[in-house]
């Protein structure tokens, strides 16, 4: 018997057992497989900062609202398989948002951006896909370390610990969105960029998507553009910039 049509929110989807399965049964296959933290963490702060960009850029509360719940479930494919988990998961997205009621056209925006957050073969094609790969990407943190399984010899434990602090930017005046990191001496730029160059990319392809220009600012210094910065990048922002990874 087919669901009777209904506005699903993230709370609905939070609250959903076979969800909340999916989710940590992706965060354990990737522990096997040695990959970091992929689980309720993860998706909290990328549900969290979908909706934020969003809104900070003035898109609609519905829109908001599909872009948290499209963070809250984007890495549900990896209870499958790590490989095309994006593909993976917008099927099983499709499957269960459909059962719960949701709106077919809501659907279909939240599966393309499950289906396009990964680098190797996504690309932003609407609002919440550009804004899911911004949030993400940006997820790069000494707490995705798995505290029981850092591994020196591992290049993606020594970047994420290295980053002792991150946040998104967004500026909606100026249209700019920064990804901020203050990173020690524990790993270096140059490994940063061996995982993260392709991410980066694909996350200033989502800026520009949302009508922005993306900046990546490392240890006060902004990496992806010949202007240098006006001022340090400090803790405290400046006027028209907010944080949109923090409630």
């Amino acid at each position: 018997m087919a669901s009777v049509k209904k506005t699903v929110v993230l709370a609905d989807v939070k609250a959903n057992p076979r969800i909340k399965s999916l989710i940590n049964g992706a965060n354990k296959y990737l522990e096997v497989k040695g990959y970091t933290e992929h689980g309720l963490r993860h998706v909290g702060y990328v549900s969290n900062t979908t909706k934020n960009i969003l809104s900070e850029l003035g898109y609609d509360g519905r829109m908001c609202e599909l872009g948290a719940i499209a963070g809250w479930m984007h890495d549900i494919g990896n209870s499958v398989n790590r490989l095309y988990h994006g593909l993976t998961g917008a099927t099983l997205a499709f499957e269960i948002l459909s059962k719960m009621g949701m709106d077919p056209d809501e659907v279909g925006t939240i599966m393309l951006a499950i289906g396009n957050h990964e680098e190797d073969y996504g690309v932003p094609v609407n609002p919440v896909s550009a804004a899911l790969i911004l949030a993400d990407k940006s997820d790069a943190h000494r707490t995705r370390v798995r505290r029981d399984g850092f591994d020196p010899d591992d290049i993606h434990d020594r970047v994420n610990y290295a980053i002792k602090k991150n946040f998104v930017v967004v500026d909606k005046a100026k249209r700019v969105i920064k990804l901020v990191l203050f990173m020690d001496h524990s790993s270096s730029l140059m490994e940063y960029f061996q995982i993260y160059m392709p991410r980066m990319a694909l996350s200033e392809q989502a800026a520009t998507f949302l009508g922005c220009t993306y900046e990546l600012v490392v240890n006060d210094l902004v990496i992806n553009s010949h202007r240098l910065p006006q001022k340090p990048a400090k803790l405290t922002l400046e006027s028209g910039e907010k944080n949109v990874s923090e409630d």
